[in-house]
């Protein structure tokens, strides 16, 4: 099974209990709006209904996710960017069926060290240390770098040589190749 990185992730067992917990109380609470808002406008109530199953739909997504993970049933992450490789970590020690105190055991540091990493998705580490935590979780990463075309590098260096407003941000040129 191949999985796409999102933005939300379950990261260890105590995460998980809670998210299940919510789960549950989100389905709970989706189920019992009728009885509770009989008061309010029918509108009204399918749409606080609606907003219930949806969390608790999410939440069901992030615990499936986390269980497919933890019992091996995803062999492939895919990734856009590298500023998805953080994410990639977390799930890559969940597959592993490591805690983040045995990374950090076999990495020669505390579990608040792994803790802080992922807490932070690995700002504070070097190149080094994550290619650390890569070869620890026994991760291969199959690297893809594709080149600009001249013209859209000549078209990205105008936009970020351009002037600006001082709080406008450099325009981004798309490309695709």
């Amino acid at each position: 099974m191949v999985l796409t990185i999102g933005a939300s992730v379950i990261e260890n067992e105590q995460q998980y209990q809670t998210t299940k917990e919510w789960a549950e109380k989100f389905a709970q609470a989706a189920a019992q709006t009728e009885e509770k808002s009989a008061h309010l406008h029918p509108t009204l109530r399918k749409a606080v209904r609606e907003g219930y199953e949806s969390q608790a739909e999410e939440l069901q997504a992030q615990l499936a996710e986390y269980e497919a993970l933890r019992d091996n049933h995803i062999a492939v992450l895919e990734l856009d960017s590298l500023t998805q490789l953080p994410e990639a970590l977390v799930r890559a020690r969940k597959a592993a069926g490591l805690t983040q105190k045995e990374l950090g055991q076999h990495l020669g540091l505390k579990e608040q060290q792994i803790q802080r990493y992922e807490a932070t998705r690995y700002a504070g580490a070097n190149l080094t240390r994550v290619q650390a935590v890569v070869d620890a979780l026994g991760v291969r990463i199959h690297e893809r770098v594709i080149l600009p075309t001249a013209a859209s590098a000549a078209e990205t260096a105008k936009a970020y040589a351009a002037p600006r407003k001082p709080d406008a941000a450099p325009r981004a040129a798309s490309s695709q190749g």
